[in-house]
């Protein structure tokens, strides 16, 4: 046998060997791999840091169902002055394990079989992080938040300084309470997902359409007193003493307003065959006048607060309806409103 022929025969059973090695390794690699195919790879972790690697599927299923959704699932606490309110998420949230489950294992079944046995040879290690993966309910969250919002808002109060059955009424303005529904469900779908156990309400004031400052300058005249109190919103701004109308011919009571403001008023006689039948048609300007120096009309007729010369009828029943007062008071009362300001006069 030739040199040429015994290498040649040599180099075959090389190759023979070689071969037969690689074929009982390749046999070895798949059936190792179908061994550990549903065992999860090295480096597969949580965000937290937690460890999947060599859990079977079902230990890793429980794994996941208490680290990830028994945590997310636990009720949220939505707090509004000092008062909190539960919210459970548990049919509102879903935490999708399998999807969870398959992120673990996609290291595996994203590469060959090569690729796999490599690995293990190798010692060469993947890294792999497994993020919840989670669907909210983003209406449920909303109608939730509108039930809480029907317990906390309320509505805006506006400033009122008026007569109810006869009486004053004076009441502040007080400012409401909205909630913000979207911002609040919004905040709740964010500390889902999150994790978050804590959020705030949402809450914005409404102000009133009418404050205290917006009422301006209101007369009170209280008939049984004597008095015109007048007051700049709901603060006393100053009082006088008034002569108020005879039983005969009373001051009238309700609300009435200031139609007409008059400077040095003429006075014409309302009741040229009445009362008034031994007094002239007409007076003009002046100190006999019986309007005084000042009158301010009222949207009643023949009814107007002004001045008078007889100062000792302030304090009593006097008048045939009007409301009469000294002309330095008249005056001062005077500057101090406008036409439209409000007048109500009771008992």
């Amino acid at each position: 046998m030739s040199v040429r022929t015994r290498a040649l025969r040599l180099l075959g059973l090389l190759a023979a060997s070689v071969m037969l090695a690689l074929s009982a390794g390749f046999a070895w690699s798949v059936a190792d791999d179908y061994q550990t195919r549903d065992i999860v790879p090295d480096g597969v972790a949580l965000a937290d840091g937690v460890s999947l690697s060599g859990l079977s599927r079902n230990d890793a299923r429980r794994l996941l169902e208490g680290r990830v959704a028994s945590p997310l699932l636990a009720p949220v606490e939505v707090v509004y002055g000092g008062v909190a309110f539960s919210f459970d998420p548990s049919d509102t949230l879903f935490v999708d394990i399998d999807a969870m489950l398959d992120a673990a294992f996609d290291p595996k079944s994203s590469v060959t079989v090569a690729e796999r046995t490599l690995l293990r040879v190798t010692g060469a290690e993947e890294t792999t992080e497994i993020e919840p993966v989670l669907e909210v309910d983003s209406e449920r969250i909303a109608q939730w938040v509108r039930t809480v919002a029907s317990r906390v808002d309320t509505p805006a109060v506006d400033a009122t300084f008026t007569l109810d059955a006869g009486q004053i009424v004076m009441r502040a303005s007080e400012t409401g309470r909205a909630t913000d529904v979207e911002r609040t469900a919004g905040k709740i779908e964010e500390a889902l997902l999150e994790g978050v156990k804590r959020v705030s309400l949402m809450v914005d004031a409404v102000e009133p359409a009418v404050s205290e400052t917006d009422l301006g300058k209101t007369i009170v005249v209280k008939i049984s007193e004597r008095r015109l109190y007048l007051y700049d919103g709901m603060e006393l701004e100053k009082k006088y003493g008034v002569a108020v109308g005879t039983a005969r011919y009373p001051t009238p009571k309700g609300a009435f307003e200031i139609i007409l403001k008059r400077y040095r008023p003429s006075w014409s006689n309302p009741a040229p065959n009445g009362w008034g039948a031994d007094m002239p048609a007409y007076i003009p300007p002046g100190p006999s006048n019986p309007l005084g120096t000042r009158a301010l009309n009222l949207n009643v007729p023949g009814i107007r607060i002004h001045g008078t010369t007889k100062n000792s009828s302030i304090g009593t029943a006097a008048s045939h309806g009007c409301m009469r007062m000294h002309r330095w008071d008249i005056e001062d009362l005077y500057e101090r409103v406008e036409v439209g300001t409000p007048v109500l006069i009771v008992r």
